[in-house]
């Protein structure tokens, strides 16, 4: 389990959700699913997850498709179906022409959207939008049929591109790591006003999620990324997401109750953590409806 010396500095409210993490399980049963992964894989096993999480007081997550297993996603939906529909989701990774009848089983074990998954450190590659855009316009048609989002992670240079098209989508989008705009290029750096932007006249169709902020800053403590946090909680409140990132992909000093505890910092307010802890989440997920049936 990743390690941490915090403790944490604030309870959130009953129903609060880590939406964005990643577990691997053994091996042998769960094998890398890609030829040239970008990172050894670890051996982060659901119980030390929900060892984590219950220590923070989160009662529901998001289990999010790591890249290293490419597009099999076995030990997710192992995960999920281990954990139950009524405390978890899963984002998975797919073939655009995937068959039916492997999405009503995805989604009947709790998947409600899919990663379009570019490297973080991908460096800038002319024509690279242009290729990948057919596969994206073809999966939100999949997922629009089944009230699923898609769930986008890149360096900042491709959500730049991406956003005017992601307007013309069918379907919700969450941007991860605050669309890893990197904190030293501060807030009025191009693509991050444009992402708040899109925040605020997207149709209520963008959410961005809190995470990863270790992969966009190289302040002690995270300080350079807070207005970055600030203004995307002020451009939209509620559509404003939070997730541990655990367990930190080739980051293994990251603290992971510190990150938790930035919150705490970044929206000060209870009213507005609990908004992004469990109001925003169940909405965007589908937890609103498992509490209902």
């Amino acid at each position: 389990m990743p390690h941490h010396t915090a403790e944490p500095a604030w309870t959130p409210a009953r129903g609060a959700c880590d939406a964005h993490f990643h577990i691997f399980g053994p091996a042998d049963r769960f094998p890398p699913g890609t030829a040239s992964p970008r990172y050894a894989h670890p051996f982060a096993r659901l119980e030390e997850y929900l060892e984590f999480a219950t220590l923070l007081g989160i009662e529901r997550h998001v289990f999010v498709q790591p890249s290293g297993y490419g597009r099999d996603n076995s030990c997710l939906l192992d995960a999920l179906e281990r954990v139950g529909t009524e405390r978890a989701r899963g984002i998975v990774d797919i073939d655009e022409e995937i068959a039916e009848a492997d999405l009503d089983r995805m989604h009947a074990v709790g998947v409600r959207g899919v990663r379009i998954n570019v490297s973080p450190v991908q460096a800038f590659e002319a024509g690279l939008v242009d290729a990948l855009w057919p596969r994206v316009e073809r999966i939100a048609e999949r997922c629009a049929a089944r009230g699923w989002h898609l769930d986008f992670l890149g360096p900042g240079w491709f959500t730049r591109a991406v956003l005017p098209r992601m307007r013309a989508l069918p379907v919700d989008f969450s941007v991860a790591h605050m669309g890893m705009f990197l904190a030293k290029d501060g807030v009025d750096q191009p693509g991050f006003h444009e992402l708040l932007d899109l925040l605020r006249q997207g149709d209520g169709r963008c959410w961005v999620k809190l995470t990863g902020v270790y992969r966009m800053s190289t302040a002690p403590g995270y300080a350079d990324a807070a207005a970055h946090a600030r203004a995307v909680i002020e451009a939209a409140p509620d559509r404003v997401i939070w997730g541990s990132d655990f367990p930190h992909l080739s980051f293994d000093e990251v603290d992971s109750v510190e990150l938790f505890n930035l919150l705490g910092t970044w929206a000060p307010d209870e009213a507005a953590r609990r908004r992004i802890m469990v109001d925003n989440p169940a909405r965007l997920y589908g937890f609103a409806e498992a509490a209902q049936a």
